[in-house]
């Protein structure tokens, strides 16, 4: 966890923190749909990927799928309802294929910029700031995310608040941002 510090003159050069979200983070409380479904995938990849169907390992991994799904099932499944779950898978299965075409279509640039004979002058690295209007955090985390995987951009850092910093290899793949991704990538939670 990041905490946000400022310097205060009464304390001489020590740092205090601005924000401490332990101090008013909402009580702990167990979705069940949430943590019965990530219970079920997390079982279902144990199954397949151990192998092993003696009572032991089994045992083992009821137990530990137990502890993953609740210390993460609200990280996984943002959706409270069954109703919710489907629109939000389905709008992950949209957006993947696009993503991935984001991703070779960024390859081919940044392929095309590595062998120019003119790299030197082309490559401009430079750092983009911008604020995003998505409010749900997974769907910044999402958009922070597709913007790491398409070549030649990286996200330094992300605020609660939507402020992204982006560094960009060159001003094509700085110039899009933030574009379609983040809106697409609002559109799968809702926003």
């Amino acid at each position: 966890m990041t905490l946000t510090t400022r310097a205060d003159k009464s304390t001489a050069g020590m740092v205090k923190p601005l924000h401490d979200s332990r101090e008013n983070a909402p009580e702990r409380r167990l979705r069940p749909i949430p943590f019965i479904i990530t219970f079920l995938v997390m079982m279902s990849m144990w199954v397949i990927f151990s192998g092993k169907f003696d009572p032991f390992h089994l045992t083992l991994g009821v137990i530990s799928c137990l502890i993953v799904a609740y210390l993460s099932s609200d990280l996984l499944i943002t959706a409270t309802t069954l109703r919710k779950i489907p629109l939000l898978w389905g709008g992950f299965l949209f957006y993947f294929p696009w993503l991935l075409w984001q991703i070779v279509l960024a390859n081919i640039h940044v392929l095309k910029l590595v062998f120019h004979p003119d790299m030197i002058n082309r490559i401009n690295p430079q750092m983009v700031h911008f604020k995003s209007k998505l409010k749900n955090d997974m769907a910044l985390v999402t958009f922070a995310n597709s913007i790491t995987l398409t070549p030649g951009t990286i996200t330094v850092s992300l605020s609660l608040y939507g402020d992204f910093s982006v560094h960009a290899i060159d001003d094509a793949s700085a110039s899009p941002l933030p574009g379609d991704m983040e809106s697409k990538s609002g559109r799968i939670f809702g926003e």
